[in-house]
This record gives structure tokens, sequence and C-alpha cells, in this order.
């Protein structure tokens, strides 16, 4: 192919849609062009996309990646196609002869051919092109190994062409998204509720977010961006939406009228209840949650059971056997983790001793005694957020914010020790950020503060409370990289 021509795409179906029966594979099969021109469109891309038996062919344009492609749900795995032919022997050997010589020189290889589609449209065998381009290869190389090569030359056959290529790239596989209804997801920007989102936007749930706010207007930031990543990412062929729902009433109706150690469960129970009356509103057949059985000290089975009655919806937990460590290397893979990290839980509700095993009739009894409008009147009055369009400047809390240190300022890094030592800023005092949220009604009250961390959540969340009681502080706009930038500009 030359130099300033497009780039072919092979792509292959996840094994969930090949055992499908025919019409049902049908409409998966159109899903998921659907969902892969959304992807192509969604980053500027020409949307040249089609089908050919079991295999999708996308044109890119030079330089383009494959990225996008990969991360479309119902596909397996992508190669970029390196010579693309006739189904000639003679052809393909000199083809492959060419293209593949220098990468099996000195190295083990192998040499895969198959036919894809109707073999009557084939006019080679797959045999005959490994033996004879094997043989055309090896004088070059280290030798035949057929278990484990060091390099691949791979040949597949369709409707009287072979397209070469060497590497596959894994995909996403599961389910083309929206084939299997829609869901709303409790989400609260941690590691959990983020990585049970993915887990079934890949088996084809189409979803949109429910979040309870309990942390202001810093938290709902940093749930909006978990929240960004996974639709910019994740969704393609949908437009999700968040719903914030302002749970600081609730709360205190929770803490003046029930008992302190029901607080989690019943905190629970009320998030699902708002779930619950927002996934009528937006026809859902199920709410998702990121629950794992004992993982805190809420999630035992009983209490599982207990807060499962507070919806007449299916719950779905894709979490509920997974261990933490697995989650995290989830959360890291579809790139939800740094910003979890730093969300948290900013539930100050949870007592130190909760119920771990509450009967349904003490539980019922304690939320007897809450008036249902408060809880009713905070989602009628939810915020509505169009998580595709949602724009940086969105993301970022104005009145809150600098992007330059005024000189009289004082400066507090508000990371970890380890993160401290490696780099802070020369006018940086270091105070952890838990320490700091503790510590910062003796700062005096004359002067200004400007805070940072990572990615400008904690410094947002410990500004805004800091202005709320009438000091004069800001957070750095862009975390720690954004003040680097400054410091060296």
């Amino acid at each position: 192919m030359g130099k300033d021509a497009s780039t072919l795409v092979l792509l292959r179906f996840s094994g969930d849609i090949h055992i499908k029966a025919r019409a049902t594979r049908h409409q998966f099969v159109r899903r998921l062009l659907q969902n892969l021109q959304d992807a192509l469109t969604s980053e500027g891309l020409p949307p040249r996309v089609r089908a050919s038996h079991d295999r999708i062919f996308v044109e890119l344009p030079p330089g383009a990646r494959i990225d996008p492609l990969v991360r479309v749900f119902g596909v397996q795995s992508a190669s970029i196609v390196e010579v693309r032919c006739t189904d000639e022997l003679a052809g393909i050997v000199r083809a492959g002869t060419a293209n593949f010589a220098e990468r099996v020189r000195g190295r083990r290889f192998a040499v895969r051919a198959r036919r894809v589609g109707r073999r009557d449209r084939i006019r080679v065998d797959p045999r005959d092109i490994e033996r004879e381009l094997g043989a055309a290869l090896l004088p070059a190389a280290a030798g035949v190994d057929l278990g484990a090569p060091e390099f691949t030359a791979r040949v597949e056959l369709m409707d009287g062409e072979a397209f070469l290529f060497g590497e596959h790239t894994a995909a996403s596989g599961g389910l083309p998204l929206g084939v299997e209804g829609r869901a709303v997801t409790l989400l609260s920007g941690g590691f959990d509720s983020a990585v049970a989102s993915w887990q079934l936007l890949r088996r084809g749930v189409a979803q949109d977010y429910v979040f309870c706010n309990l942390g202001g207007i810093a938290h709902e930031l940093g749930v909006l961006r978990v929240a960004k990543v996974l639709a910019d990412n994740w969704h393609y062929g949908q437009r999700p939406k968040l719903l914030s729902v302002d749970f600081e009433a609730v709360a205190a109706e929770l803490r003046a009228r029930t008992t302190k150690r029901y607080w989690q469960g019943l905190l629970k129970r009320l998030m699902l209840r708002a779930a619950d009356h927002i996934a009528r509103q937006r026809r859902a057949s199920a709410i998702i949650t990121g629950e794992a059985v004992g993982q805190v000290s809420s999630q035992t089975l009983q209490n599982l059971s207990v807060i499962s009655r507070a919806t007449d919806h299916m719950i779905l937990r894709p979490l509920v056997g997974a261990n933490k460590d697995e989650i995290i290397d989830t959360a890291r893979r579809i790139e939800t983790f740094e910003l979890s990290k730093v969300v948290g839980e900013y539930c100050d509700l949870v007592p130190h001793r909760p119920a771990t095993a509450a009967s349904f009739d003490a539980i019922e009894s304690e939320e007897a005694r809450m008036d249902p409008k408060v809880l009713a009147a905070s989602v009628d009055q939810c915020h509505h957020f169009d998580l595709r369009d949602l724009g940086e400047e969105e993301l970022e809390i104005p009145e809150l914010e600098v992007t330059h240190l005024p000189v009289d300022a004082t400066v507090i890094d508000l990371r970890g020790r380890n993160e401290f030592d490696t780099w802070h800023h020369e006018k940086a005092m270091w105070l952890e950020f838990h320490r700091a949220l503790a510590a910062y009604p003796s700062f005096e009250r004359d002067r200004s503060y400007v805070l940072y961390c990572d990615y400008g959540l904690m410094s947002a969340h410990l500004a805004g409370v800091m202005r709320k009681d009438g000091f004069d502080a800001f957070h750095f706009r862009g975390g720690t990289r954004a003040l680097r930038r400054a410091e060296e500009s």
C-alpha cells in the first residue's frame, strides 16, 4: 500500500456473536456496524465500515489509530491489513515474502492461513500457502516453530482476495452495546461502580447513571469526570446521561430521625429508591451496582438481601464475587483508576460499627420514621448531564480556581508524602488531604490559601469547605500537571 494510502483494518466478531442464530446474529451485526460508525464519527474520522461474512472492514485515513475500534463491544480483535492481493498462490507467496522477510530474520516463525466465508469463492488451499510461504521465508529465519513462534505471518482468504498481516490487537469482545436493553447504574465515582458499569456495557446493556451527591460540587465534579471517561471511551452507539441527585437533605433527614448503626444500610436503600424512580422515568429494566459480597461491612449477604428489597427492579451486581485486586486491574484497563483513586467516598454518614446483619423489620421500622417527601423532592430536582456533550470547562469550578499563584498566598500540597518528596512547588508546605480537612479551622484567617493535588478534586473539595467557613481559599486548576507547566513557563 502506498505511503499516503488509507489503512484497511480487519475486525473479527466476538464469540458471543458467532454463536447466535442467524436472525439474532444479523441484528447484532447491524448494531455493531452502527456502533463502529459512531466510534469513528466521535473521533472525527469518516465512517467507512462494511461487513463481509465473519469480518468487518474499516477504512481509516493515513495515521489514524485503531484504538476506538478495539473499544467497541462486539469486536474480538483487529488487524491492520499490510498487503491485499488476489488469492493466487504464487502472488501470495511473492507478496508475503516481500512483506514478512525482515520480520522473520533471525527469529523462529510460523505461517497461519485460513479461509473466511464461502469455500467455492476461494481458489487456493490454506495449507499450500502455509507450506510455500513458509519455505520462502525460512532462509532468512532462525527456524520454524508452530507451537510458540516469535513471529506469525498471517493470511486470510475471502471472496477471491488474500489479506496479509502480522499482528492481532485484542479488543473488548462481548456484545454490541444496546442489544440487551437499558439499565441505570448507581455511580459513586469510586473503583467499583465504574468497573461494574463497564462489565455490563460489555454485555450489551446501554446505561444512564444516577449519582447521589453527598459531597457537594467537588464530589459531583469527580464523578462527572469518571462518567465522562466511560461515556467517551466505551459508550459508542449511545448518548448516556448522568442524573445527579442532591442527597444533602436526605442525609440530614436520615441523621435526624434514625438510629446511627443503621445509617449505612438505610442510605443504600434510599439510593436504590432514587435509582428506582429514575429507572422508571428512563424505561430501564434494571439497576446496576458495584457491590461485592463482604467487601465492606454493609455488604454481607443479610444486608444485601435487606437493601435489595427497596426496589422492584432487578438489581445487577456484576462484581458480587470479584476480589478487590481484580476490580483495580480492570479500573486501570478502562482508564478510570486514576480518577476514581482521588474521588473516594464522600459519605460522612458511615458509623464505625454499622449493623452487619440488620433485619428487614428493623430497617423498615427505621425507614418509616423518615419523611418520604424529602427523597421524592430531591429526585424531582435532579440535574441532568449529557456526558458525550460535556466540555472540559464544565468539569471545573471557576469561582474556586486559580491558574497562577498569588505572591502572598500560602500554598499547600495535599498529596501523599511520597508524591510530595518526588516533586512539589517551591513555595508549598505539605499537609495530606485528610489531615488538612481536620486542621483547616486552626489556619490563620487573614491569609489567602492555594491548594493543589494530582487532579484537582481533593483541592477543590477542601477549597469549597474552607470558602464556606469564611477562608479566602482556592485550588489550582488542573492539578500538579498544570502547576508544573505554569512553573516551567
